[in-house]
């Protein structure tokens, strides 16, 4: 379901305040997004291979602290597994918000409609494109 117009305009709203007021922990959180690497991956799954493994003895040898042992190895392997892969850094993003020196030539030459840049650094060109009509 499709939001409305007044919707759309408080989410982006309070989107370009997080930015202004808050760009350290945008940048926490975007940097952290990513896919687990196939490395990671089969790590992982050879941990947890692993931890059945000790599982299984500790079951046949009737040692219950190899068996929490195994339990520990095979949780580590699958969370190993799970977890989001670091992307390379990259140079250090503009803020968004404010438009560069350059003024907002920008936004304004429809250089965004071919879909370059982010999701919300098209958003905050909107944004801009609003009160600059607005004005």
């Amino acid at each position: 379901m499709p939001l409305s117009e007044q919707e759309q305009r408080l989410l982006e709203e309070m989107e370009r305040s997080l930015y202004q007021n808050d760009s350290d922990f945008v940048a926490r959180v975007t940097r952290r997004q990513g896919r687990p690497t196939y490395t990671a991956i089969t790590l992982g799954v050879l941990g947890a291979l692993a931890g059945v493994a000790v599982v299984i003895v500790g079951l046949v040898i009737k040692a219950p602290l190899l068996g929490i042992l195994g339990f520990v190895v095979m949780l580590a392997g699958v969370l190993f597994a799970l977890r989001p892969g670091m992307r390379a850094p990259k140079a250090k993003p503009a803020r968004p918000g404010k438009p560069a020196a350059g003024g907002s030539a920008g936004p304004s030459g429809g250089g965004n409609s071919n879909g370059g840049g982010s999701f919300m650094d098209r958003m905050n060109d909107r944004w801009d494109k609003r009160n600059d009509q607005s004005q």
